[in-house]
């Protein structure tokens, strides 16, 4: 995948050669001989590789404290008496029958009891149903056992979850990397930002429970930062600008006037205009290795649950959009998208005997595999999960980390700025949080809260750091305050769960967190029943509307920049406000 210089490097795709010329100073055209003057060393260059080098410096900073933030969540117990539950133990098993036997047939782990050393020694609940030929295949999806595999076979349990920690730091790595290069986000913002993301629930709790949602969302993410990467931004002029041409046969010009791009637009990533087109003004397509990168993130989301599937296709209507005018990819993207999704059907048939692995479970098998969405679904009874994922007070996003509430202006913000960029975060970000809401059979299930939106959770930390990017100060003091919050929480479960007070599946709101009670009192408990919850549901219903829709404005009035005029200098890469366009 190819990669788009820092904001205020002088150098672009497709210009690697080409360097700022001193006032008065005729540009060097190439080719042209001889006679062509020479070009001074600007050091430009220099900084660049400076930009570059302490991008790479904060990457691993990032990727260091996700990982270990995860790893220190292995000594909390999932259950009192078992380290690991619920749907764990269907995950592990399948993968240490993929690793001993090369198939997904878990009845002699089952007969044989190998969930016991790390799941208790009580028997499991039944999950699955003997298909014809008597073998019991887990109704989950397989990717993630197949990435667990060999770590789990060759150091167990604890070497699977460690597995998942390390996917926790790369998601970190991404997340930041993408902030800066795809959305130029100062570093030094992006790096606090994602510190304070990653080493706080739910994305450290789920760096190390063995789920799909990590590896989810790291797919997400990456699907994201390839759609806004300078390949795909090949395909498709910036709005409002028509493709450059070059005339066939013809020298390309030194300089193309107006062709800078803004950083955080359309064409922040892919350089002057001039690298849209080729010869005869052909619009230049991306190279299959992008548009293979964006089609296996995109096809890897449905193999590790298909509860991914609208995120995915959200990924994928906006992948096809992007290449609408570059025929050659959008038809093999397009043909590749269709061939996976007859492959994956196929396969479910074939394995699990219906179009979902839950055709194979013990529970649907008189509901058919659709009833995972609920027997008599109250869709209506449903929305107030809307509201509820985020403040919920035991299993919404802001009960665990309160700069997630930050979320809700950024998300108007996004909408104000509603161009290619806005979209790529904020249709995936709405189709996960839409499944979350109306599919999922409940927010409140044997899991660590938040678990049906992590997949999309990546796309709201580059949100809320492109809201800070350009905004007053104060909100991003208020923001660290918040995140802060979240940190001293997570340090508390972890000081409860290693004391065996909580564990990861129960008991968890009874951490001793002060800040935690304390933000509490004000969310709304939606196990009581409407009686319960409705004064305080309704604040937040109206306190989330005012901030998305008035929020956004009064927040616009002010910007950083009269504030700093020298933001981002010497952050290591990025350091320009992210408009989304």
């Amino acid at each position: 995948m190819t990669d788009s210089p820092p904001a205020g490097s002088a150098h672009h795709p497709g210009t690697a050669s080409l360097r700022p010329e001193p006032p008065g100073r005729v540009p060097a055209v190439p080719g042209a001989g001889p006679s062509t003057p020479p070009v001074p060393d600007t050091g430009a260059g220099r900084a660049g590789a400076s930009g570059r080098a302490g991008l790479t410096v904060r990457t691993a900073l990032v990727a260091v404290v996700g990982t270990v933030a995860a790893l220190l969540g292995i000594g909390v117990r999932a259950r009192f008496g078992a380290h690991v539950a619920v749907d764990e133990p269907q995950y592990l098993l399948t993968a240490l029958s993929i690793f001993e036997d090369f198939d997904l047939d878990i009845t002699d782990e089952l007969d044989d009891g190998r969930w016991m050393p790390w799941a208790g020694t009580e028997a499991l609940p039944v999950q699955t149903e003997v298909l014809p030929g008597g073998t019991q295949i887990s109704p989950h999806d397989p990717l993630l056992p197949i990435l667990l595999a060999v770590p789990m076979g060759l150091g167990g349990w604890i070497a699977a979850k460690a597995a998942m920690a390390l996917m926790a730091g790369a998601l970190a790595a991404l997340t930041l990397w993408t902030a800066v290069r795809r959305f130029a986000v100062p570093a030094g913002l992006a790096t606090v930002g994602v510190i304070l993301a990653s080493a706080a629930a739910p994305l450290a709790v789920y760096g190390q429970q063995v789920y799909p949602e990590l590896p989810a969302a790291l797919a997400t993410l990456a699907a994201v930062a390839v759609l806004t990467g300078p390949a795909f931004a090949g395909a498709t002029p910036p709005a409002g600008r028509p493709p450059a041409t070059v005339p066939a046969m013809a020298p390309a010009p030194a300089t193309v006037p107006d062709a800078e791009p803004v950083p955080g637009t359309a064409g922040a990533a892919a350089g002057p205009a001039a690298s849209l087109s080729g010869l005869a003004g052909r619009v230049v397509g991306p190279g299959p290795r992008a548009v293979a990168v964006f089609g296996l993130m995109v096809t890897a989301l449905p193999w590790l649950s298909v509860k991914y599937a609208p995120v995915a296709a959200a990924l994928a209507l906006l992948g096809l959009w992007r290449l609408r005018a570059a025929r050659r990819p959008l038809l093999g993207l397009a043909a590749g998208f269709a061939v996976m999704g007859a492959v994956y059907l196929g396969i479910h048939r074939l394995v699990w005997g219906g179009w979902t692995v839950y055709a194979s479970g013990d529970h649907f098998q008189e509901s058919g595999e659709f009833g995972v969405m609920g027997f008599d679904p109250d869709y209506a009874g449903r929305a107030v999960r809307l509201v509820g994922l985020m403040v919920d007070r035991g299993y919404g996003l802001a009960a665990w980390q309160p700069a997630w509430l930050l979320l809700l202006p950024a998300a108007g913000f996004a909408l104000l700025r509603l161009r290619p960029r806005g979209a790529v975060l904020l249709l995936p970000l709405a189709a996960g949080w839409l499944t979350a809401t109306f599919v999922a059979l409940t927010m409140h299930g044997y899991w660590w809260p938040g678990r049906q939106i992590v997949v999309v959770l990546p796309l709201a930390v580059l949100l809320i750091l492109v809201l800070l990017a350009g905004r007053p100060g104060w909100l991003r003091w208020a923001g660290l305050g918040l995140g802060v919050a979240g940190l001293v929480d997570y340090a508390w479960l972890l000081a409860d769960g290693y004391a065996r007070r909580i564990t990861w599946v129960s008991g968890f709101d009874q951490v001793g967190s002060p800040l935690h009670r304390l933000l509490g009192n004000l969310l709304p408990d939606y196990r009581l029943g409407w009686n319960g919850f409705w004064p305080l549901h309704l604040a937040w219903v109206l306190a989330s509307v005012l901030l998305i829709a008035y929020g956004t404005p009064y927040l616009l009035k002010g910007g950083a920049d009269a504030d700093d005029p020298a933001r981002g200098r010497g952050d290591g890469g990025g350091g320009h406000p992210a408009p989304l366009r």
